[in-house]
């Protein structure tokens, strides 16, 4: 994969700075990952360790008729063995919807789900023991298929249906000229972490426990646990291990809340390392979702009314599932003016795998079938699709279908034109390539002859924070003290790249080139969840307010003896400055031995819950990404390769540019896989072989030459640094934008992700390749 940037406005100015933001600053612990010295939670050690094992079921639906542990405690080496009988803070857990429980009892709701645990002096031992429990099960019939929930049996007490979402804007009767349908198909995405899920949990003497984990939300994790365990809060402290890449919440409660338990039974440190199989049994994924939609347009081809059904599969819980609905409610009609919408939403239960956050959730299902949509539309009404969609894009101070004004920059019709404009890759017959070059790679069994080559366009939105009334608020302290600066805040860095601005804010405010980050635990203030760009804002927020609070009380005295204000000096390079040169200073000598600190919070303007109609000023603030795919397809197999990916995005400000390129770079990369390889099959709510050679992550050979082509610098004013998150929007964007282009190289409608070989095969190819696509077979 290569990635060029051609418009990156700060990018010569970055190389004049040393530090700061604007700045492409390496990350701290990058040597130490790339040496494999960085401590994550599957290298932690403690002095009398047990290791743990969880056992599961083999069953998407099935009712407990008895659980035997007898063997298994009276294994040599075995110290403990619970099940649902041992949770004493009561029987449901989860983050968003307490819904879940920790150990099955009555009845199994879907494959892997945990039923007890067992703590042993080997890990060996361990499994062995878990795998001695006796478990009588009488088989249910599951129920899969998300339509046929609304008719089934409850399968939990809270009913299937999660929530439901009537969204209802401007006149319903209105039609257009023009009408186009479809019905669409998203697959199940696994989050597919680099590292699989571990952790240690340490009992304390106060009859509390530890909990060192890979969180990203490590209060939430806490309160989780605490009410499992039946302790006040501050009797469970959470602390964060190094974070192996997080595309998710990592929201893996089955594996962290059984550990201390067992240290609270055992008395001891108790150890988890999840294999990768149970790493796809235990982890939320991407919901699957059914889309229908119809499309109003006039003859032009402006939109009129949209009217869709969106039918998400939550799986056997809840968990984020009434979050991602109303994003692709909101988010149905796309970046887009649409006077007149009508959209249903619905999130149901079923005896598959949960669904939960992951990257996009909900955007990027409603992203691929609302353009999918309009190239239907471009087809109709005789126009190329980019110009289809340049007449219908939304812009600051257009309404959403939600009734919400967007007040934030919204530069959607720039960064269409960027990508548009974009010179083409030049095709392999103008430029003779390797064979490998062609789809299907070096072996692939493709023809030159029978390669089409097409050309396809993907908008996506994204909404930045949590929505819906969420309280977004995080806390920093910013200490200094001999010259070093340190920040305090439990925004954890997931890969993101927190740690990283939060040094650059404090170089950037005090002239303070040594900064340390503190690693997070509970005992600091909250933070918030590692997801949609909060830490960025937010948290970045806080660190700057505190910074600002700790460069007030270092130059006041300053300002007060020359008698000028605080305004009037100025930071740079380690020197303090006054407007007219009299004063001119160090930082370490103003300090002069001093301890300065600062604690500061920021919190974003509040939102509100989509009403009975869908309407409401749900968002904080939204970002945007174009994004034009070149694909080579060869329509005798069916086989894909992803030749180019153009990227113009809406970002803000770019605070470190190359950190910047990397989150845009690897949003990309997921996204092929969306649109491509990735889907975890699960056939009767049987998760099918559940490794990494069963689920097809997409490697170096799958990924394309990204070309951020341009970066729209936009400011928002409410936003800290007026920086807007950069990973989630191309990750919506990509997968909408290749389906678009496979559909221009074949003419088949690709109605479905991940996009199969059937659907892009054309049974009567013309003899000519790497040319015109052939006229439709729909």
């Amino acid at each position: 994969m290569t990635s060029e940037t051609t418009e990156a406005p700060v990018a010569a100015e970055a190389e004049e700075l040393p530090h700061g933001l604007g700045a492409t600053l390496p990350a701290v612990e990058a040597r130490a990952k790339t040496e494999g010295t960085f401590p994550y939670a599957a290298d932690l050690w403690a002095e009398g360790l047990l290791w743990a094992a969880v056992l599961r079921s083999p069953h998407a639906h099935a009712r407990v008729v008895s659980i035997d542990t007898t063997h298994a405690r009276e294994m040599p080496g075995v110290r403990a063995v619970i099940t649902h009988e041992d949770v004493p803070g009561g029987p449901l857990a989860g983050h968003r919807t307490s819904d879940r429980p920790l150990f099955a009892s009555e009845v199994v709701r879907h494959h892997g789900e945990p039923l007890a645990a067992v703590a042993a002096d080997h890990p060996d031992t361990a499994r062995m023991a878990a795998a001695a429990i006796i478990v009588e099960y009488e088989i249910l019939e599951p129920v899969t298929d998300p339509e046929k929930a609304f008719a089934a049996e409850p399968l939990h007490p809270d009913g299937n249906l999660v929530r439901h979402i009537p969204l209802r804007h401007g006149d319903l009767e209105a039609t257009g000229e023009i009408i186009v349908e479809g019905l669409y198909r998203i697959g199940r995405q696994d989050p597919a972490p680099v590292g699989a899920e571990a952790g240690l949990a340490v009992p304390r003497p106060d009859g509390g426990v530890e909990l060192y984990i890979a969180s990203t939300d490590p209060h939430g994790d806490r309160d989780v646990a605490a009410a499992c365990y039946g302790l006040a809060p501050d009797r469970v402290k959470v602390v964060v291990t190094g974070v192996p890449g997080a595309t998710a919440d990592r929201e893996d409660q089955s594996f962290q809340l059984p550990l201390g338990l067992l240290a609270l039974r055992t008395g001891c440190p108790v150890k988890l390392t999840a294999s990768r199989e149970e790493s796809f049994l235990g982890h939320p994924h991407r919901h699957p979702t059914l889309l229908r939609y119809r499309h109003h347009a006039d003859g032009d081809g402006k939109l009129v009314k949209v009217e869709a059904q969106i039918l998400l599969d939550a799986g056997a819980y809840a968990d984020t599932s009434s979050d991602a609905l109303a994003a692709a409610v909101a988010f149905a009609c796309g970046p887009y003016v649409v006077p007149h919408a009508s959209i249903e939403g619905w999130a149901v239960r079923t005896n598959n795998p949960p669904s939960g956050h992951v990257r996009g959730e909900g955007a990027l299902q409603v992203c691929a079938a609302y353009e999918a949509q309009m190239d239907k539309l471009a087809k109709k009404v005789g126009i190329d699709p980019a110009e289809l969609r340049m007449r219908n894009v939304l812009a600051t101070g257009d309404v959403l279908p939600t009734g919400q004004t967007v007040t934030c920059p919204a530069p959607v019709a720039e960064l269409l034109d960027a990508v548009r404009d974009f010179p083409l890759p030049a095709l392999p017959k103008d430029t003779p390539e390797e064979d490998w070059l062609l789809p299907g790679g070096p072996e692939g069994a493709g023809e030159p002859g029978a390669v089409r080559r097409g050309v396809g366009y993907g908008i996506g939105m994204v909404h930045l924070l949590g929505a819906e009334g969420a309280d977004e608020v995080s806390t920093a302290t910013v200490k200094v003290h001999d010259g070093v600066a340190t920040v305090i805040c439990a925004a954890v860095e997931t890969g993101q790249g927190f740690t990283t601005l939060a040094r650059q804010i404090v170089q950037e405010t005090l002239g303070i080139e040594e900064v340390h980050v503190a690693p997070v635990d509970t005992d600091q203030p909250p933070a918030g969840p590692g997801c949609r760009g909060r830490h960025t804002w937010v948290s970045g927020g806080a660190v700057e307010r505190a910074a600002k609070m700790v460069r007030t009380q270092l130059l006041q005295p300053l300002a007060h003896k020359f008698g000028m204000s605080t305004e009037l000096l100025q930071i740079a390079d380690g020197k303090i400055t006054s407007y007219d040169g009299v004063l001119s200073t160090t930082v370490e000598e103003a300090m002069d031995g001093k301890e300065l600190w600062a604690t500061a919070q920021c919190r974003p303007h509040p939102t509100e819950p989509l009403d009975a109609a869908g309407q409401g000023d749900a968002f904080v603030g939204l970002a945007f990404c174009a994004i034009r795919a070149v694909v080579d397809v060869d329509i005798e197999i069916g086989s894909v390769r992803v030749v180019e990916l153009a990227v113009a995005q809406d970002v803000g400000r770019v605070l470190n540019p190359g950190q910047l390129a990397a989150r845009i770079e690897a949003g990309v990369t997921q996204g092929v896989g969306a649109a491509l390889t990735e889907n975890l099959r699960t056939p009767k709510g049987i998760v099918r072989r559940p490794d990494l050679t069963g689920y097809a992550l997409p490697t170096s050979l799958d990924a394309p030459d990204i070309r951020i082509v341009k970066l729209v610098e936009e400011r928002d004013v409410v936003a800290p640094f007026g920086a807007k998150a950069a990973g989630t929007a191309p990750v919506v964007a990509s997968p909408a934008a290749i389906a678009s282009a496979v559909r221009a190289a074949t003419g088949r409608p690709v109605n479905r992700l991940p996009i199969r070989p059937q659907a892009a095969v054309v049974t009567a190819p013309s003899a000519s390749s790497l040319g015109a696509p052939p006229e439709s077979t729909a």
